[in-house]
């Protein structure tokens, strides 16, 4: 009896700390492997920027770059373009984490300035991804609902950083001015100036906000007890 009661205290006791170390292998294996998974996204990413030219780093350059092997891309990417997507995906979250929106209550000249120099960082940021994305949109209906993401976003802050002035005009007109001021400081606007004219970022920054202050209806008067 004591012996039976032994032996199935002993099967009991033996019995769970295996089953509970499973999850923890599956985990850490998961965790390594979204890992590698990050490195291969920066890895092309930094491929990306630094090729002036519109093209799709082959599975090759991405695994030396990263650290892996071609077989280890392709054990988490179906094909290249999986990948693409998921680059594209992994910088809008970044851009989302970098650029806050700042300096909504601030006057004019200080919104417009903060508006123009966080989607500024964003484009030095991410012109050279843009393009392959925009290169590659048109064969890929994953990479257009991205971009048009990337682009609503974009006119979302527009939206929030100018309300008092976007709030003046009807709905028709502030639809139209919301679509100009998206397109002046799309991501081929600032590289056009950084790029062909050899502007500085500061420089580059100052023809956005001309151009802002010169589209945007005037601001609208404080509330008397508001200046008080």
């Amino acid at each position: 009896m004591a012996k039976g009661t032994s032996d199935l205290n002993s099967r009991e006791t033996s019995g769970p700390p295996v089953a509970a170390s499973r999850p923890a292998r599956i985990d850490g294996r998961r965790l390594r492997s979204e890992h590698t998974k990050q490195l291969i996204i920066e890895a092309y990413l930094a491929l990306v920027r630094e090729n002036p030219v519109v093209q799709m780093p082959t599975a090759a350059q991405i695994a030396e770059r990263a650290g892996y092997s071609v077989r280890s891309i392709f054990e988490r990417f179906p094909d290249l373009g999986k990948l693409r997507v998921a680059a594209a995906d992994y910088s809008l979250a970044q851009a989302a984490a970098l650029a806050p929106a700042r300096n909504v209550d601030g006057d004019r000249q200080v919104r417009i300035r903060s508006q123009v120099e966080t989607r500024a960082g964003t484009c030095e940021r991410g012109t050279a991804l843009w393009r392959v994305l925009v290169f590659s949109a048109p064969e890929d209906p994953e990479l257009r609902q991205r971009l048009r993401l990337a682009r609503e976003r974009t006119v979302d802050r527009i939206r929030v950083m100018y309300q008092p002035e976007l709030a003046t005009l009807p709905d028709r007109e502030r639809e139209h001015l919301l679509i100009a001021l998206e397109a002046i400081t799309d991501n081929e606007s600032w590289a056009r100036m950084r790029e062909q004219h050899g502007m500085s970022f500061e420089e580059a920054c100052s023809v956005w906000i001309a151009a802002i202050d010169r589209l945007l209806p005037p601001t609208p008067a404080a509330p008397a007890e508001s200046r008080s």
